[in-house]
């Protein structure tokens, strides 16, 4: 196995409650630092684990949507297609990898002799020819594309696991519930990332897909773009040393864990994903794979309150590195309760809970607005995307302030915003995208 991360654990709260308050905050900092080394192994079957002796080996399948709208304008098609052969360049040597071609099917492309080869001179120019040969014809069924991935990492169980998907449609070619299904089945095999080309994609299908897979969601706006944001995923997936690593939070009898969410570098709920531990009082917050970075994680626990002076522990909250293997502790600290009639100390909030807070705001605010906005609904839509608007810029989110005026405008005889009646798709799909991504709260 490789030498893990060193990773630095960190948790910012306010202990101090006072009587009779129940639920506890607190954020989770997690920074690790790089590691040396890299792994070699030999060429594995689609039916044999990849994995050499460092345990290290990386997996990317580039699932590349071919349906017929790809072709209108026929830019989308080429910058796809030259954004693969980004992709495919950028892998680390040794790295395994597939491209399929996404329809109302999904097609193995590359490699089509039944497992998959080490990225090389020989492979990267064999897998750039099989893309130069995609052509735009048939459905979308995003489902089935991931289904496909599934296959392919299932043979790959300690290597570091995923993919890049990229659309320009709607799941039109099988029912939500099979996407649904597709989705809940992925889970815990890869992580992924999702990319929207042109505005025919729904933001809120490829927001399911990344959120579940522990991914990002973005626009392409202009196609000339995709190839650095192609580039900027692999090797972003290649600078991976971790495969699998879980939030393992331990709670006292009694206690209702009311939320575990990734709120930095974006928005995540991951109390869904809980996988029931050794005892009922525990349970593991899927992470996915890590390299040097730092995440942050907002965690809610409702506990019984205790007397005035008393001190509960409200939590254990762990992480933890799991493999066939069983799992190894990579750091691990405490959150705490203590009841107090000093108003002084129960009233504060603390820094670092409090700007996530905002930010969780500012994205229901801004998904609010824009949904009131698309219906026409001006004074629902003014009221929210203008809370929006005061929450990123007390948090220095400037992007988003960018983006808020695209929407919005000035009203002159009262100088606040007000939504726009008429509005760009492109920009509000934009706003969309941008409005789970976070800025790290500044050190106090």
């Amino acid at each position: 196995m490789s030498q893990f991360p060193n990773f630095a654990f960190e948790i910012n709260q306010n202990e101090f409650l006072a009587a009779g308050v129940r639920e506890v905050h607190a954020v989770v900092t997690l920074t690790a630092a790089p590691t040396a080394g890299g792994s070699s192994a030999a060429v594995p079957a689609y039916g044999s684990p990849a994995g050499g002796a460092s345990g290290k080996d990386n997996v990317e399948v580039i699932i590349v949507d071919c349906s017929g709208s790809m072709d209108y304008p026929r830019t989308k098609m080429m910058a796809a297609k030259e954004a693969t052969k980004v992709a495919i360049d950028t892998l680390s040597d040794g790295a395994y990898f597939a491209v399929v071609a996404g329809t109302e099917g999904a097609r193995v492309v590359y490699p089509t002799g039944g497992h998959l080869l080490p990225a090389g001179y020989q492979t990267r120019a064999q897998a750039k020819d099989a893309v130069s040969r995609l052509a735009a014809n048939g459905g979308t069924a995003m489902g089935r594309w991931l289904a496909q991935a599934n296959r392919i990492f299932d043979a790959h169980p300690n290597a570091i696991k995923h993919a890049i998907l990229l659309t320009d449609g709607k799941d039109e070619s099988e029912t939500p519930a099979d996407l649904a299904r597709a989705i809940q089945a992925s889970i815990g095999n890869f992580t992924a990332d999702c990319r929207g080309i042109g505005e025919d994609w729904e933001v809120d299908e490829l927001r399911k897909i990344a959120e579940a897979l522990l991914g990002t969601v973005g626009i392409i706006r202009e196609p000339a773009r995709l190839a650095e944001d192609f580039r900027e995923m692999t090797a972003n997936s290649m600078g991976k040393e971790i495969a699998d690593v879980a939030l393992r939070l331990w709670a006292p009898k009694g206690a209702v864990v009311r939320y575990v969410k990734q709120v930095s570098p974006t928005l995540a709920d991951l109390s869904g994903m809980r996988v029931p531990g050794d005892n009922p009082l525990t349970g593991d917050y899927p992470t996915g794979a890590w390299g040097a970075e730092t995440r942050e994680y907002h965690i809610c626990v409702e506990v019984e309150p205790g007397n005035i002076g008393q001190e509960k522990l409200a939590g254990r909250v762990q992480l933890v590195a799991k493999d066939s293997g069983g799992a190894t502790l990579l750091g691990e600290d405490k959150i705490r309760a203590v009841w107090t009639e000093d108003e002084d100390l129960s009233t504060r909030i603390n820094g670092r809970v409090a700007h996530y807070t905002g930010q969780a705001e500012m994205a229901r605010a801004i998904q609010e607005g824009l949904d009131a906005q698309k219906a026409g609904d001006l004074d629902t839509a003014t009221s929210r995307l203008g809370r929006a608007m005061d929450l990123a810029v007390e948090s220095g989110h400037e992007d988003t302030v960018k983006m808020l005026r695209k929407v919005t405008e000035v009203d002159p005889a009262t100088s606040k915003v007000r939504a726009k009646a008429k509005v760009d798709k492109g920009d509000v799909m934009e706003l969309d995208v941008v409005s789970t991504k976070t800025v790290r709260a500044k050190r106090n």
